[in-house]
């Protein structure tokens, strides 16, 4: 199967999702039961938990951190980075569900990162106030500069509405070509993207080893860490890609 060129003058937004890292051995943390470290989703990632026990929480995320912390970018992470260094960050936009910032790590330009960042804290009254990055524990002292309130771990956590969605509503508004990686497809709203995407004329591609289905053009079944050096190597040098 050969892969469409991206139009030289149109937008290309790729979305990412946990696949992405999985050959950096990035734990999934969720289990076939659908439990989190042996926790349930409403214990460690919703406000509701937050609020009712946020020690248990910061323990949580202190562990999920110090998992992540020693992983490094794979060649799928560092593909797309390729990209968007050669086209530039207005041309190649880079999504990601992923908090693990291994795309940021690989020297990535501009990541919208719409779940936010394992390794970031916010407020937890407002997510616009500014506050440092973390690689390591949470000091539970911590309190927000602006507002002395608690911080909490900058993730969104279910119930929250996703970081960025005009921005990502306004790039896939004018994307020429849409790509899909490694994600399951399935968590709202980042599995409408694809349809939004192609209801606007953009060319959709999904590489996935285990496609997610959907409504894609082109379906390349391989794991991102072999495809995307191969794809984005042949669109750098304009010639037809092969899936």
């Amino acid at each position: 199967m050969n892969l469409p060129d991206p139009n030289s003058e149109g937008t290309l937004v790729i979305l990412s999702g946990a696949g992405l890292s999985a050959a950096s051995g990035v734990p999934t943390f969720r289990d076939a039961n659908g439990l989190w470290e042996g926790y349930e989703v409403t214990q460690v990632a919703t406000p509701e938990a937050w609020h009712l026990d946020p020690t248990l929480v910061r323990r949580f995320y202190d562990e999920r951190r110090l998992s992540c912390g020693s992983v490094e970018p794979n060649p799928g992470h560092i593909a797309l980075c390729k990209l968007q260094q050669e086209w530039g960050s207005q041309r190649v936009i880079l999504v990601t569900q992923n908090i693990d910032g291994l795309l940021t790590l690989a020297g990535a330009e501009s990541v919208i990162e719409m779940h936010g960042s394992l390794f970031r804290l916010r407020c937890e009254a407002s997510a616009n106030h500014p506050t440092p990055t973390l690689r390591t524990q949470q000091n539970p002292e911590a309190t927000c500069d602006l507002c002395g309130r608690p911080l909490r771990p900058d993730v969104v956590w279910f119930g929250e509405m996703p970081y960025f969605m005009d921005d990502i509503y306004t790039a896939l508004s004018r994307c020429t070509t849409f790509v899909s990686v490694g994600t399951s497809g399935l968590v709202y709203p980042a599995a409408g993207f694809s349809a939004e995407a192609r209801s606007r004329g953009a060319v959709c591609i999904e590489v996935n080893p285990q496609p997610a289905g959907g409504p894609y053009h082109h379906v390349v079944a391989e794991g991102s860490e072999t495809a995307l050096p191969r794809i984005v190597d042949q669109w750098l040098r304009g010639a037809g890609t092969s899936g």
